[in-house]
């Protein structure tokens, strides 16, 4: 066995699925426990990207970000069955999480916006949204911050959530068929820290 992924990885790992879980569970029920996960959630994404940055080898987006033709040709060799074992990030996973950053960075985003209305009002580059939050700027604050929250920012925040869905389906797909094609349960690995060495053809 060899060490891959450090304590700082595999906390952020579940930290990361916890508190998603938490948002999403108390998405329109408890609103104050909402945006206080939200904003851990934010906080870990940041986390990542820094840590993507100047973390251990494993971490690093330098060791397994990957170009379009390198990940498609990967996952046309996964269709064949014939894909090789990464000690770290695959190609694919690699792909998977800049999907998730992504989309949990604009999830968290569009629910910060949210929270206050007059914050849309900062952002020139979204007049629609702007457009709709002063539409009834004669109102009363409360009254403004409802119209806000039931208009278009609302619809991505929630397309956002649900394509978080989505991705986190695909990921948990990805990691079970990469645990039963190279015979190693990939979910223990986030848990120890700890791979089986690469063998001939694996890919270090």
């Amino acid at each position: 066995m060899t060490r891959v992924w450090g304590p700082v990885v595999r906390l952020f790992h579940w930290a990361l699925v916890v508190t998603f879980a938490i948002v999403w569970l108390t998405a329109d029920e408890l609103q104050r426990v909402h945006e206080i996960a939200g904003y851990v959630v934010a906080g870990l994404v940041a986390f990542r990207l820094v840590w993507g940055l100047f973390g251990s080898r494993y971490a690093r987006f330098a060791q397994f970000l990957r170009g379009p033709a390198t990940t498609l040709a990967y996952l046309g060799d996964m269709a064949r069955g014939r894909e090789r074992r990464y000690l770290g990030h695959n190609p694919a996973a690699a792909a998977m999480i800049v999907a998730l950053l992504v989309t949990l960075s604009g999830t968290a985003f569009s629910g910060w916006l949210m929270e206050e209305p007059s914050r849309v009002a900062m952002l020139a580059g979204l007049p629609h949204i702007v457009t709709a939050a002063h539409a009834d700027e004669e109102g009363d604050e409360a009254g403004y911050g409802e119209a806000e929250t039931n208009g278009p920012l609302k619809e991505v925040h929630e397309t956002l959530a649900n394509l978080m869905l989505l991705l986190i389906a695909l990921h948990v797909g990805g990691v079970v068929l990469a645990s039963f094609r190279h015979h190693e349960n990939l979910t223990r690995a986030m848990i120890t820290g700890n791979k089986r060495a690469p063998g001939p053809g694996d890919i270090a």
